[in-house]
């Protein structure tokens, strides 16, 4: 298939009416190939290419018609690929990352495969991304039905140093949810929301995999960084002002992109801080009696603001009981407990539930132990809990728990081979379906499946990134400044150490850098919080941190620091995507600041101004590893701590 995208042809964009008394707006509407259907003076697209409009593709009735319609037109393997929620292959690399699609194999996925649904995982600039997300969509206009594919994403905004992840794509560059958190304003995270909104829609994506509504209890674990830390409360206000900055505060429109808050619920107390995408870590450990509860905090978060999708956690809950009742020792998407009585009953949450990826599959040796040196790391299986059953079981007893959508699973003959064989209902399936199909719907997508290509230097414009910028500055914590080295004069001499090699340049006209320490006024470092990798640990291809959160003694970084300190007031910003133990480090810097994610030149706007640092910390950090060993995984605030939960100096 070539990848040469043509714009959309643009079927109508007028205003016509059917009377003078009741206007009706024509809608917008896209597509490469289908006819026109003219009914009352307006166009409707001819979606199953029988010259007649059928109900599903009247945009005028609601979404709910429109998708019972639609769902009564399927065959049992469209409805069955409804439910797989696939890896976006690109050349080489089935789980997508690269700059282009695999569109052989994307060809026979949406088409023989009838998958809907995919994560992208492209790494290219904007106007790569938005045309390759166009051709998808041309393939699945092809189907017999014409259904848009939904394209999913996991967080891209986040500014990683010297990683470049987000930038490649051009996506603006925040503070992680962490910073965001210590900023701790619902209006500054539903305006992150609501610009991270804008540039997803005009790539082509509809569904954003976050926020990440766990609560960071187990401070060694792995997955911290993606949370907005351990106070349940201030997590709860970050959760529903992200959600209703990306989905708007009225309901799913064609402005909208539909959130998925995960892992429902307690994956935070992880088990010696090991994340459960290893077999190693499939535990989180409660060690108190509904505990469970204070996790469950920031998910009413999400339900406040009308989530569309609830993720449920890869975790077995082990020891966890909530109002007497024990849970069973399988993961979130296998719990019926978690999805149907709490999620569904207590809760009332009416959208879709989509697993973790891969919870069918195998976990194979590699999987148990982890990943060893020069080993190119792959996608295993999650089936905590259920290791002994057959993937079929797996499938039928994850729809019976409640799950509506499969991550990372392409093959749906499973689903439909256990139904032909009356070992799953087929109603569950329609429901599942159905679901799945009014968010399709109430998104807009069977109208403008596409977006312009024109418009794609939106992303990550200037004025977003002037925004993103500010966050970053506001969001730095200060955690130190004992000699009152802070604010930084602009004359000082500065030495850096643990920065990138194109800094110096970038600053130029901003400080005097030195390359001769003795020739100092002061020294300003990066470091990065510590981990270990005992068992090389990854996330689908990308290296994870765990283990101790002290520096180890032989630490370059520190050793450096401390002998810098006996001739210069030292400066120190430490990157935590975990509560790192830097007791050791306020022994020598004379100044420490928290970052979540800063580039260079927020950073030295930081360090010479004046201004009162505002932010505080939305988790404790340590005196010790043996208050980290000694606190209760489950249990927020309730360690011993070198800085408390909330602190943050302001000058």
């Amino acid at each position: 298939m070539k990848s040469k995208i043509l714009k959309p042809a643009l079927l109508i964009s007028a205003v016509l009416t059917t009377s003078p008394l009741f206007a009706i707006d024509q809608v917008k509407l896209e597509s490469h190939q289908l006819k026109k259907i003219i009914v009352d003076n307006l166009e409707f697209k001819d979606m199953d290419k029988d010259g007649q409009l059928t109900p599903y593709e009247d945009w005028r009735l609601s979404p709910q018609q429109r998708a019972q319609d639609l769902l009564s037109r399927m065959s049992l393997e469209e409805k069955a690929g409804i439910m797989m929620h696939g890896n976006a292959p690109s050349l080489n690399n089935d789980i997508g990352r690269g700059d282009k699609y695999d569109f052989e194999k994307l060809t026979a996925l949406i088409l023989n495969d009838k998958v809907n649904s995919f994560i992208t995982r492209l790494e290219v600039n904007p106007k790569d991304f938005a045309e390759q997300n166009n051709q998808l969509q041309q393939i699945a206009e092809s189907s017999r039905l014409s259904i848009p594919l939904t394209i999913s994403v996991d967080p891209r905004n986040t500014f990683y140093y010297g990683n470049e992840l987000g930038i490649k794509s051009g996506f603006s560059q925040w503070p992680g949810t962490l910073g965001m958190a210590a900023i701790g304003h619902e209006k500054d995270i539903n305006e992150y929301g609501n610009i991270i909104r804008q540039e997803y829609r005009s790539l082509g994506i509809t569904q954003a995999l976050s926020p990440m509504a766990d609560l960071g209890t187990e401070p060694r674990w792995a997955r911290f960084e993606g949370t907005f830390g351990e106070n349940p409360e201030l997590s709860k206000k970050m959760v529903r002002g992200y959600i209703s900055g990306m989905q708007g505060k009225d309901g799913l429109n064609s402005q909208s992109i539909a959130a998925v808050v995960k892992h429902w619920v307690g994956y935070g107390a992880a088990e010696n801080g090991f994340d459960s995408h290893s077999a190693y870590g499939k535990y989180a450990l409660f060690t108190q009696k509904d505990s469970l509860k204070e996790h469950i905090i920031p998910f009413t978060g999400a339900f406040e603001a009308d989530v569309a999708g609830v993720m449920p956690t890869y975790s077995i809950l082990k020891n966890a009981q909530i109002n007497n009742h024990k849970l069973d020792a399988v993961g979130g998407g296998f719990n019926s407990f978690l999805l149907k009585d709490l999620l569904r009953d207590t809760y009332k949450f009416k959208g879709v539930i989509m697993s973790d990826w891969n919870i069918t599959s195998d976990c194979n040796e590699v999987c148990v132990n982890g990943t060893p040196l020069g080993v190119k790391p792959k996608v295993e299986g999650m089936p905590w809990g259920v290791e002994d059953l057959t993937k079929e079981q797996r499938f039928i007893k994850a729809i019976q728990a409640g799950v509506q959508q499969f991550g990372g699973v392409s093959d749906s003959s499973i689903i439909v081979t256990a139904v032909k064989n009356k070992k799953i209902a087929e109603k569950d399936i329609d429901n599942a379906v159905l679901a799945i199909l009014m968010q399709k719907f109430s998104l807009g997508q069977f109208e403008t499946p596409y977006v312009d290509l024109s418009k794609t230097s939106f992303v990550g414009n200037k004025d977003f990134q002037k925004v993103a910028n500010q966050a970053q500055y506001n969001s730095l914590v200060l955690l130190e400044n004992t000699q009152k080295t802070l604010p930084l004069n602009p004359t000082n001499k500065i030495y850096l150490h643990g920065f990138l090699p194109g800094t110096k340049s970038l600053l130029k006209n901003k400080v005097n850098i030195v390359d001769d320490l003795d020739q100092a006024d002061v020294v300003v470092v990066r470091i990065n919080a510590p981990y270990e990798q005992n068992h090389k640990g990854y996330f689908f291809g990308l290296e994870h941190h765990e283990g101790s959160l002290a520096f180890p003694s032989n630490d370059k970084n520190i050793e450096f620091i401390a002998q810098a300190s006996k001739k210069h007031p030292v400066v120190v910003t430490v990157y935590l995507d975990r509560p790192a133990v830097l007791t050791v480090l306020k022994q020598y810097a004379s100044a420490i600041i928290a970052n979540f994610g800063v580039n260079d030149e927020v950073l030295f706007d930081r360090l010479l101004d004046n201004k009162p640092y505002l932010a505080k910390m939305p988790f404790s950090l340590p005196d010790s590893m043996d208050s980290v060993q000694q606190q209760a995984s489950d249990l927020p605030n309730e360690m011993k701590a070198l800085y408390p939960l909330g602190y943050g100096l302001t000058h």
